[in-house]
Order: C-alpha cells, then sequence, then structure tokens
C-alpha cells in the first residue's frame, strides 16, 4: 500500500485527490490547519495531522512521523516553501507540486512545458501574497522543483488552468450557472469566442496521481480539458445540463461601458487564448473527461449547494442596463 502525503486542504482540488488515491488503494496523510470540515473525518485509510505548512518544524515533524511514499503539495503559493519541501521529502518516492498555467510569460498558443517561458520572480514578489504576481510565484516555485530534480529528488510540478468541478468553492463557474438557470437573458462579453482552457477537477487528481506514479523527475506536466471551448459553448453546454434555455447577447467593451464594465469584469473571460498542451501528460496513459459529461457532473453539484457566484461578476442590475441599450440599437 502507497503511503501519500496531501499537503493542503480538502475544499476542492485535494479533495478529488484524495478520493482518487483511496479508489487505487493508497494509505492517505492529510496536513493542513484544519480550519474546514474534514470530510475524510470517518475514513478510516484516511489520517489527518493538523499543522501550518508556513511552520517549518511542523512540516519536518509530520514528515518524520509519516514517512511517506508520495507527497502532493497543493498550497504552495510562495517559492521558499516549495525549496523547503523538497528537502523536508527528498527521500520520498515522488514529490508533486501543483503549479498553474499562469506560471507561463508569452501567450504562446499552445503553451508547451519546456518550450513556452516561464514568468520571472523578483524577490519581493517571491514573498508577497498580491494576486498579480501569483504566476510569477508559481513559476518560481517550478523552478525550485527542476533544481531540486538535478540535487537527485524525485520532484515534479503538475500546471493547470482554471480547475472547475463539483466543491469548487471559487464560485467562477457557478457565476454562469446561476444566470443561466435563472434569467432569459444573459450578457456574454465579447463576440463569445474567447478561449480560456479549463481543467475539470477529477482529471487534474487522476493527473496528479499519474505523475507521482509515472512522471519523470524534473519534468512539468500541464493538464486540462483536451476539447477546450469557447465561452458561449461553455454557455450551450451549462444550459443543457441545467435543462433550459437561454438568450446570449454578446456585447464589446464598447457596450458594456454604458454600466461602466468592461469585459475582464466577467469570470472566465481573458481577451488572449490560455491554451495548454497536454500532449505530455496523455503519454503517461492520461486522458481528460469529456467537456459534456464534466459539465452534467458540476451541474449535479451546483444544485445540490447554495453557490450563486454573484460577487464574482457584475450584478443583474448593471447586466439589464446593458441589455436595455442593446435593444435600441
Amino acid at each position: 500500500m502507497t503511503k501519500a502525503f496531501v499537503i493542503g486542504g480538502t475544499r476542492f482540488i485535494g479533495r478529488h485527490l484524495i478520493e482518487e488515491l483511496l479508489t487505487h488503494g493508497d494509505d492517505v496523510t492529510i496536513f493542513n490547519r484544519g480550519r474546514h470540515e474534514n470530510p475524510f473525518a470517518d475514513e478510516p485509510d484516511v489520517d489527518h495531522v493538523t499543522g501550518d505548512r508556513t511552520d517549518r518544524e511542523s512540516l519536518e515533524d509530520a514528515a518524520q512521523a509519516v514517512a511517506p511514499d508520495i507527497v502532493f503539495d497543493m498550497v504552495a503559493y510562495h517559492p521558499g516553501a516549495v525549496e523547503h519541501a523538497t528537502r523536508v521529502f527528498a527521500d520520498a518516492d515522488a514529490y508533486v507540486y501543483v503549479s498553474s498555467g499562469a506560471a507561463y510569460a508569452a501567450e504562446e498558443v499552445p503553451k508547451r512545458e519546456g518550450e513556452t517561458p516561464l514568468e520571472p520572480c523578483s524577490p519581493a514578489q517571491a514573498t508577497d501574497d498580491m494576486p498579480e504576481t501569483y504566476g510569477n510565484r508559481k513559476a518560481a516555485g517550478d523552478r525550485a522543483v527542476f533544481e531540486a530534480a538535478e540535487q537527485g529528488v524525485n520532484a515534479m510540478a503538475v500546471r493547470p488552468p482554471i480547475v472547475y468541478g463539483p466543491h469548487d468553492y471559487t464560485e467562477r463557474l457557478a457565476y454562469w450557472l446561476h444566470r443561466i438557470e435563472n434569467e432569459e437573458r444573459i450578457v456574454v462579453p465579447g463576440d463569445g469566442t474567447n478561449l480560456w482552457q479549463r481543467a475539470y477537477v477529477e482529471d487534474v487528481a487522476r493527473g496528479l496521481r499519474l505523475v507521482a506514479k509515472r512522471g519523470t523527475p524534473g519534468e512539468a506536466y500541464n493538464v486540462g480539458d483536451r476539447n477546450a471551448v469557447t465561452l458561449d459553448r461553455m454557455v450551450e453546454l451549462a444550459a443543457r445540463a441545467l435543462e433550459t434555455d437561454v438568450d446570449v447577447v454578446h456585447a464589446s467593451n464598447r457596450e458594456l461601458s454604458v454600466a461602466d464594465l468592461d469585459a475582464e469584469a466577467f469570470p472566465l473571460y481573458r481577451p488572449y487564448p490560455h491554451l495548454l498542451s497536454t500532449a505530455k501528460i496523455a503519454a503517461l496513459g492520461w486522458d481528460s473527461t469529456p467537456v459534456e459529461t464534466a459539465m452534467a457532473r458540476t451541474v449535479t453539484d451546483y444544485r445540490e449547494s447554495s453557490r450563486t457566484g454573484v460577487e464574482n461578476g457584475p450584478d443583474r442590475d448593471a447586466e439589464e442596463r446593458v441589455l436595455a441599450v442593446l435593444d435600441t440599437l
């Protein structure tokens, strides 16, 4: 039985990863602060060690007590944390760092591991917590993984774009599901063809375990929906899963300005395509869930939750002002 050590939460990606590990008969220890409900509290094959990964001594004590075979670092947001973790778990069979597609610096389509440049990271950026430097810090964490591998550590990185699916507390997709379910007409920014690749959470979990088992130390692996969809196609899939119809009205930045909005005020909108090549992880035997299936599962969970995502985008009053102006054109 493989002993897996998961650093981080049990709210979203970590929760699905633990389910994936248990499905394959792995023994799991969770290391986190315990600030959120643990859905595995009654699971005999899951232990919980309370601790803060920013407390180095706490992480070191847990590592010594558990002596895991594989480690998944879900919440390393600063490169210093990755550097420390790769030293602590230097003897593990695999250390897998959860990076991000935001680590890429160049707007290439698609973005490829080892080819597309990564974001730089200054010493000041390496220690701050600003959203604007998230990609810089994730890229620096990747470089820490590569350096550790050069020293003989079996360290690897996985880069997902925006992740969606059941238990998604970010509520970015929930914003759109709530609009589609409750309104007859909605505003979609731009012409609906913008492409911001997403990754279904169960596929990310499967990819993480696969990289731990089959990945090559010192390598990074993109993971994302292999059938990336436009914003219009996402709305279409969501409406179908919700068993409803919705009238989509496209609006340019000029038209949105009547309500003091711009396109990037809407969640999951990005002016330039963001697409990651997944050929490298596919070569390990990975594949993604069909987007229709992924959306259906996401909608089922959304309906069972109280999530609305209303705080993630323009309020309905602003949207209706835009619709009213467009009706006069």
